[in-house]
């Protein structure tokens, strides 16, 4: 706008005698035509031209979740995996054989290149057959055309790029523009920005690229597709290296024998598939990133979510899950879960919310870890601390006996125990230990329905808001309940009586690195330590669950103290398994997810028990035995380290 201004000045006020001569002319009238059309057109096209300040905010830029160590989980896009890199990251070679085969005068014009642009005409009209076309467009008309305009052949089109080219070099620096050009260009595919170049082509950081394969990335954005070593003509991309070579030693860039030794080296592409690592924790994570924290469109967001997942840990969950699922198909269970917690700070370690995330006939997408499920026996603890905040000891005597509840309008309610037997006069100690139903119901008879839940969600139980629902029979586990939120509540006897909030998210850092979230341990205490200790004490005590489960059962881990409980519905559709130490919770679950029954599971015996305590077995291997001995707990030696790969 302000060089066209200066144009019109400069014919009204110096070419005042050329009008005069040419108003005595038939021409008069055509050059006022032009010069009304020129500026009429400038305007018109100005209105259609997009705001060169969008270009400072990347589109598209791909969301990254990792595990506590650094190693890629997933990358969520949006048709364009772009990951953003600082122009003092990327190596000198790189941009250097860039401006080689681009645009040697960059750093030198304005944004338009004459010398360019007649350069490629002579080089089209000598090239060879093996050879693409050459444009005249520097990297500033590139990187507008890749940001603002589409591909579309047109005089309109080049206009607008003009227009666009000279606003970009009046607003930025030559290195900025740069910047962005380097992380907004196509490489081919999906992945634009030479950080998802180098790991597409190469599989590795673009720091990591040797000189071979930086002056071939350096060469694809004029033609992705033709120049691309998994397409039809991959030999075009080595011919499209080599030029790029003798580019960089016209430029003075590299010596003569430089340019041999990187041809000599050889290129070894890696075609990266898009694979997804513990898939229902990454969208676990994406659903609390999305509704907790409030980030929506995390495919355009370009974040960097560092989580408390250890990828160790969660792979040999998966496969302790889908071995021992196996085992007892014939019993009628297709799907298995478990979640492993690090209890001080409130870490997800590992989530398996099914045997197989893409089995079709068992809906394995489906999350176990986070659905509803009834937790039948498993529930105890918490009515056993309700009657020991109420005044009871564990060495108080209960009935197991036969007992029916009487509500009117309703049928007898009469509890039975898994064996179909009854103790007598026990303890409060092994009626828990030993998992004994009726006693169970008897003192949430006298604790109250109501206490119960109060107590539940106090610990982190959010699903029993219709308490209208729920009777005696919440003490056998009649009450929804997700795995998470039962790890949540037992972590609470895990930290004698505090309850550490479970937070899977240590760090976010936006696009340019810089932190915008860190994780805070927000805990509280809810229980009287000595009442979360006697139920720790209870369910590690092995001698007084023997009478049911025996005294070498898989509830017990050789030379570790680990409290555990186990619990399956009276219809047979689900079976749990859940136990915990001073430092480590484990949980898990197997049936179907369409709710059909199993055969039957010997509850502690069989179902989700071996895959507890295969788990936690391997968790303990080679750490010392961890005993609460009141509020002096050691803390495990968890390094976080926080290192992209």
């Amino acid at each position: 706008m302000i060089l066209l201004e200066k144009l019109i000045k400069f014919l009204i006020v110096i070419g005042r005698p050329i009008f005069w001569f040419l108003k005595k002319t038939k021409f008069f009238l055509v050059i006022i035509i032009l010069i009304v059309f020129t500026y009429n057109g400038y305007q018109f096209l100005n209105k259609e031209i997009p705001d060169i300040n969008l270009i400072y905010n990347p589109p598209k830029l791909s969301t990254k979740i990792f595990d506590r160590n650094g190693n890629l989980l997933y990358s969520f896009y949006e048709e364009e995996n772009r990951t953003w890199i600082s122009l003092d990251k990327i190596p000198k070679t790189f941009i250097e054989a860039t401006l080689s085969i681009e645009d040697k005068d960059f750093y030198r014009h304005k944004g338009l290149s004459l010398k360019g642009i007649l350069k490629a005409f002579i080089y089209n009209f000598k090239k060879s057959d093996d050879d693409k076309l050459r444009g005249g467009s520097t990297i500033t008309q590139q990187l507008v055309k890749n940001v603002f305009l589409t591909n579309e052949k047109s005089f309109k089109r080049k206009i607008k790029e003009a227009i666009l080219t000279l606003r970009v070099e009046r607003k930025w620096t030559k290195d900025e523009i740069l910047e962005r050009y380097f992380n907004q260009v196509s490489y081919g595919g999906e992945a634009y920005g030479i950080q998802e170049a180098a790991q597409k082509y190469f599989g590795v950081n673009v720091d990591d690229l040797s000189d071979s394969e930086i002056t071939f990335l350096a060469g694809l954005p004029a033609a992705p597709s033709s120049y691309s070593p998994f397409g039809n003509n991959p030999e075009l991309g080595i011919f499209r290296q080599k030029r790029v070579v003798e580019e960089m030693m016209a430029a003075k860039y590299i010596s003569e024998e430089e340019g041999v030794r990187i041809l000599e080296q050889k290129l070894i592409f890696e075609k990266r598939k898009q694979k997804i690592e513990a898939p229902h924790f990454v969208f676990y994570i994406k659903n609390i990133l999305e509704n907790k924290y409030g980030y929506i469109n995390m495919e355009r967001q370009g974040l960097n979510i560092y989580t408390s997942l250890d990828l160790n840990i969660q792979k040999e969950a998966e496969k302790v899950v889908r071995d021992e699922v196996d085992k007892v198909k014939n019993l009628k269970i297709s799907n298995g879960a478990a979640l492993v917690v690090g209890v001080k700070n409130g870490d997800i370690l590992a989530m398996v919310g099914s045997k197989d995330y893409g089995a079709a006939d068992i809906d394995g997408n489906v999350n176990v870890a986070t659905s509803l499920r009834q937790p039948g026996s498993s529930i105890k603890p918490i009515n056993y601390l309700l009657a020991f905040e109420k005044g009871k000891n564990p060495e108080d005597y209960i009935d197991d006996s036969p007992v029916s509840y009487y509500v009117p309008g309703q049928k007898p309610y009469s509890p039975q125990n898994y064996t179909g037997k009854y103790l007598g006069k026990v303890t409060l100690r092994t009626a828990l230990a030993s998992s004994l139903n009726v006693p169970s119901v008897k003192l949430l008879a006298e604790n109250g329905v109501n206490n119960m839940i109060d107590l539940a969600e106090k610990m982190g139980i959010t699903t029993w808001k219709d308490r209208n629902r729920y009777g005696l029979s919440l003490a056998l586990g009649s009450g929804e309940v997700k795995m998470t939120e039962l790890a949540q509540a037992y972590t609470v006897f895990a930290n004698l009586g505090e309850k550490v909030e479970i937070n899977p998210i240590y760090k976010i850092d936006n696009y340019l690195g810089e932190n915008i979230y860190i994780k805070e341990r927000e805990s509280e205490q809810i229980v009287d330590p000595n009442l979360a200790l006697t139920i720790d004490s209870i369910l590690s005590d092995n001698q007084a669950r023997s009478p049911i489960f025996g005294l070498s059962s898989k509830l017990k881990i050789e030379g570790k103290t680990v409290a555990v409980k186990t619990g399956t519905t009276n219809n047979l559709k689900d079976n749990w398994c859940i136990g915990w130490t001073p430092n480590y919770l484990v949980a898990a679950w197997v049936g179907n997810n369409d709710s059909t029954p199993m055969s039957w599971v010997a509850s502690g015996v069989s179902g989700a028990t071996p895959i507890w305590n295969r788990i936690m077995t391997k968790i303990l291997e080679n750490k010392i035995d961890e005993q609460w001995t009141g509020s002096t707990i050691s803390l495990p030696d968890d390094k976080i380290i926080f290192e992209e790969k």
